[in-house]
């Protein structure tokens, strides 16, 4: 541990942008450090995550599992490392250049100046900032956050945000054992809970870019389990502890 901040980065064949990224963090002005956690991804994403290593020395992690688990359980494992290892900021954000890795230091700096717990970077804050979708998934996109904003009554226009800060209370605080989505709605469940234990939430502005390299995760299953997940959310909300 050579920073208070600590970067989780889940992947699965992410060989053609993995490496360009640890570079990017490790070139930030804020000294971060970086947690891969790669499921068993065919194309040597790991490989190239063991050569960086041994450039940065001890500010560059990486955990392999066996196949794909999931985005969910990627985090919550990332979260759990990051705990153990007494981080006071927790990021996390995608390996494709969907997210500037400069946007980093912004989130961060939110929660480090007390402004918030979670520092959300959201591409509805101001608009829409989203470069390079199609038309279909824009509309899908943003009438899910409508969606699941209404269900939930989350106080925030990107409840499906997958690049943010929290402080390391938060995640001490939320059961992180008890979430149990491992999709898209994985981000909406830890807002969900961050803000029903009484945190706060900001949004912050980022521009969202289309990934260049690799193939989009997104899948029907996905999409199935972020429909039916928030109301689960909202009933055990009501009706029992989260």
């Amino acid at each position: 541990m050579s920073s208070e901040a600590l970067v989780v980065v889940p992947t699965y064949n992410e060989g053609h942008n993995i490496s360009r990224l640890l570079a990017h963090l490790m070139g930030l002005k804020e000294q971060v450090d970086v947690l891969v956690i790669d499921d068993g991804s065919p194309d040597g994403t790991a490989e190239k995550v063991k050569k960086a290593q041994d450039k940065y020395d001890d500010r560059i992690y990486l955990i392999e599992r066996e196949g794909k688990l999931g985005l969910g359980t990627a985090y919550v494992r990332g979260f759990q490392y990051a705990l153990s290892k007494k981080y006071l900021y927790i990021c996390e954000m995608d390996a494709d250049f969907s997210h500037d890795p400069s946007d980093v230091v912004r989130l961060i700096h939110e929660v480090k100046a007390g402004h918030t717990d979670v520092a959300i970077g959201s591409r509805y804050a101001e608009g829409i900032s989203i470069i390079n979708w199609p038309l279909s998934r824009l509309i899908l996109s943003y009438c899910a956050n409508i969606y699941a904003r209404t269900i939930t009554g989350l106080p925030v226009f990107d409840t499906t945000a997958g690049f943010k800060c929290i402080r390391r209370e938060v995640l001490e605080t939320i059961s992180l054992e008890r979430i149990k989505s491992n999709g898209y709605a994985f981000q909406i469940e830890l807002h969900f809970r961050a803000w029903k234990a009484g945190f706060r939430l900001k949004e912050v502005s980022i521009v969202f870019r289309e990934r260049e390299e690799g193939v989009s995760k997104m899948s029907k299953a996905i999409v199935r389990e972020a429909i039916w997940r928030v109301w689960a959310l909202k009933f055990r909300s009501l009706f029992r502890a989260l």
